[in-house]
């Protein structure tokens, strides 16, 4: 019986940047495998829209409002999501932002706020999720890195910077944490339609850049970010460490 190990019934998860887009789906696509969820993110409205959704499957959603750059929130949620859930099994890091400055435009302000968002939150949360699993002697951290991190787009210098230290720093972790059965994995995700991205995909030329590196020849759906993470998060994927998994059409093999 293969299927069962897809299965993530009496698992409890972590999923930062919860309230919307690609957060929003994945935290969804853990309770219907299964899972309880703690949901971490800023706007407290839009992560009781998301436990709404867990609750109907009859999964618990703990909702825990947190600015997932301060040290203090972070351990505070952890310890929190510990305490209620006993464990913690899984961690996805999706907290992240990007800027679209041109690089002779970026400011230290900008520098600054992305690479705390996207790259510093990511290592905190692991870091104190880490000290959780070692204790309990496994675990699954998941990181959404991008393919920013490793193909060169044309803007956003400072969000490919961070991309690209999220795949090194998810080797780096699984090495070091491989010991305490600890699997440590990224995913890259190419163009999904995200709150972050509508405005940008309303404009057909820019859509047509896109298309034309993607084998695929579309934009990807939320639903397709899930089953890569949930195979991740299971005991499907417990011998797979220190990969990034690119969920991007094929955009990777072409370039852009």
């Amino acid at each position: 019986m293969y299927l069962p190990s897809f299965d993530l019934k009496g698992k409890s998860a972590i999923v930062t940047g919860a309230g919307r887009g690609i957060g929003r789906a994945i935290a969804i696509g853990m309770a219907e495998a299964g899972a309880d969820v703690a949901l971490l993110a800023r706007t407290e409205g839009d992560l009781m829209e998301t436990a709404s959704h867990i609750e109907k499957m009859g999964r618990t959603a703990l909702v825990l409002p947190t600015d997932v750059t301060s040290r203090e929130e972070v351990r505070k949620a952890i310890d929190q999501t510990a305490e209620t859930f006993g464990r913690i099994d899984v961690l996805v890091n999706n907290a992240g932002m990007n800027i679209r400055s041109r690089a002779l435009e970026v400011s230290d302000e900008e520098w600054e706020k992305i690479m705390d968002t996207n790259l510093k939150s990511a290592f905190m949360m692991s870091q104190e999720t880490g000290k959780h699993m070692k204790e309990a002697n496994g675990g699954k951290i998941i990181t959404i890195a991008s393919v920013a991190g490793t193909v060169a787009l044309r803007t956003g210098v400072v969000y490919a910077a961070t991309k690209a230290a999220l795949i090194q720093m998810t080797k780096v972790l699984a090495l070091e944490w491989g010991g305490y059965n600890i699997n440590v994995n990224a995913i890259g995700p190419w163009y999904f339609r995200t709150p972050l991205t509508e405005k940008l995909l309303q404009d057909q030329e820019y859509v047509d850049d896109i298309l034309a590196v993607t084998p695929l020849k579309r934009i990807g759906e939320l639903e397709e970010l899930v089953g890569p993470t949930v195979f991740l998060a299971s005991d499907a994927g417990k011998y797979i460490s220190g990969q990034t998994i690119f969920v991007d059409g094929g955009m990777t093999i072409h370039g852009f």
